[in-house]
């Protein structure tokens, strides 16, 4: 068995140590970051984790008040920053003011590379080094001070075998033909993280309140938006306020007054009294022109919808396989599903998967 190497990692807890760290940044710099996210709306950095070829940093962003530094390195667009499935992690780093300009990420180049779609990070770095690392740290406490010595390993070892990664996935990527599309996707990724916000219509998710009437449907999408926005505004859970379950049932039968309301909305930890008026009122002014302007939600499928998206799922499979590229990579079922209902192309298809499945799709909606 072929151990981690061992990174050694510096620990930075000040913004004189973070930017004495960051003076000989190579070209290719690893990244990842630790954030808590069990009580909040926002996820809570914890850790950043940046390599540097082989020296690693492990950043505390709770002594570090300002991470200019480290925000001007990754807004650098000569920079690569490799991260593996960096999603989350950007949405993460946004919490501390900080963009990336240039992303590699791995899992994605995975997909690209042939080797599967999702690969999680140690399978990748044993598949591709032999190194099998540690795993028991995955849910740790990564807000506690200090940490453990099993902790600073696991987090030194998630970014120190990154640019080797990207150096042999780049290499099989383009040797396959699928440097442009990965760059396309590694793009969209960080665009829509800069994007990331509220969703103008959420009711849209709700099919089973489908066959509702315009008007319910508009009070639901009222409660749903009242819902994010008072969600983020008090740094909750969304279900911790207002869970699926009792959004549409209060939208669909309104609560006469507070006592009501009290009465059907018990066990929401975030429903304070406050929180409370705001939704009643959410729930009993009139609907506005306004209000009444929105998406209707998709009714359920039909049969022939749901033989259309099997025909799509099946003409996927068959240019996947010609490329030998995973199904998922081109596109999910649930994007095929959103086609079918809106007979809209769903933006998440757009670029390299436009051109190449559009085409062939679009004749098989149903007439």
């Amino acid at each position: 068995m072929n151990h981690p190497t061992s990174a050694r990692p510096d620990w930075i807890a000040s913004e004189g140590a973070l930017a004495g760290f960051l003076e000989a940044a190579p070209t290719t710099i690893g990244l990842d970051t630790e954030f808590m996210r069990i009580n909040t709306f926002a996820p809570r950095l914890a850790l950043v984790q940046i390599g540097l070829g082989e020296a690693v940093g492990l950043v505390d962003p709770l002594g570090v008040e300002d991470p200019g530094p480290l925000a001007a390195l990754l807004g650098d667009p000569a920079r690569i920053i490799v991260m593996h499935s960096a999603s989350e992690d950007l949405e993460a780093l946004a919490t501390w003011s900080c963009t990336i300009a240039h992303l590699f990420d791995t899992q994605i180049a995975a997909s690209f590379a042939g080797l599967g779609a999702g690969l999680g990070y140690q399978k990748l770095v044993q598949a591709l080094t032999g190194v099998e690392l540690p795993k028991g740290q995955t849910r740790s406490d990564w807000m506690q001070r200090p940490l453990s010595a099993a902790q600073l390993d696991y987090a030194a070892q998630d970014v120190i075998h990154l640019p080797r990664l990207r150096a042999e996935l780049a290499e099989r990527v383009e040797r396959r033909g699928f440097g442009a599309w990965l760059d396309e996707d590694c793009q969209r990724m960080l665009e829509r993280a800069r994007e990331r916000g509220p969703e103008a219509d959420p009711q849209v998710a709700f099919r089973a309140a489908a066959e509702w009437p315009r008007g319910s449907q508009a009070r639901l999408r009222r409660v749903l938006l009242w819902r994010d926005a008072t969600a983020r505004r008090i740094d909750r859970p969304r279900p911790w306020l207002l869970d699926d379950a009792h959004a549409l049932d209060l939208a669909a039968r309104p609560p006469a007054d507070a006592t009501e309301l009290a009465e059907r909305s018990r066990g929401l930890r975030a429903l304070r009294s406050a929180q409370r008026a705001e939704l009643l009122d959410v729930l009993s002014i009139p609907l506005t022109a306004d209000d009444l302007e929105f998406r209707p939600i998709p009714p359920l499928p039909s049969t022939r919808d749901k033989q259309a998206v099997a025909a799509m799922k099946q003409a996927v499979a068959t240019v996947a396989a010609e490329l030998d590229l995973p199904d998922a990579l081109l596109a999910s079922r649930r994007h095929l599903e959103k086609f079918v209902a809106s007979r809209r192309w769903p933006s998440a298809l757009e670029g390299w998967r436009h051109n190449l499945l559009h085409g062939r799709l679009a004749t098989l909606l149903p007439g």
